[in-house]
């Protein structure tokens, strides 16, 4: 023996066709969707022209390498005096040539 709830009432064909009354949305204007879809697309444009700029940005700061050959005594000393200093060769040499072009108005 199960108990059986109460059953929803039989839905007639009448009732199942006829139409109910929508909620929906208001319409906007077409001068309301107008202005909507124009500062959508204004908003897209600057999205645009930020990543543009920024990709700008990353490329300008991107690491640019220089190959150089030092002699022997050169590097030697090189190593030397990054290890003594416990910094890396590259700085060291950055700020060389920073200094340099420094000095010579660059």
């Amino acid at each position: 023996m199960t108990a059986q709830g109460p059953t929803a009432p039989p839905v007639s064909e009448a009732d199942a066709t006829r139409e109910r009354p929508r909620r929906g949305l208001p319409n906007p204007s077409s001068e309301e969707r107008k202005s909507k879809s124009i500062e959508r697309a204004l908003a897209q444009e600057e999205g645009r022209y930020r990543l543009r700029d920024l990709k700008r940005a990353h490329t300008r700061e991107a690491k640019h390498y220089v190959n150089c050959p030092l002699d022997y005594d050169t590097k030697m000393r090189l190593q030397k005096a990054a290890f003594d200093n416990d910094i890396k060769m590259t700085v060291i040499i950055k700020a060389a040539i920073d200094q340099f072009l420094r000095d010579n108005g660059y």
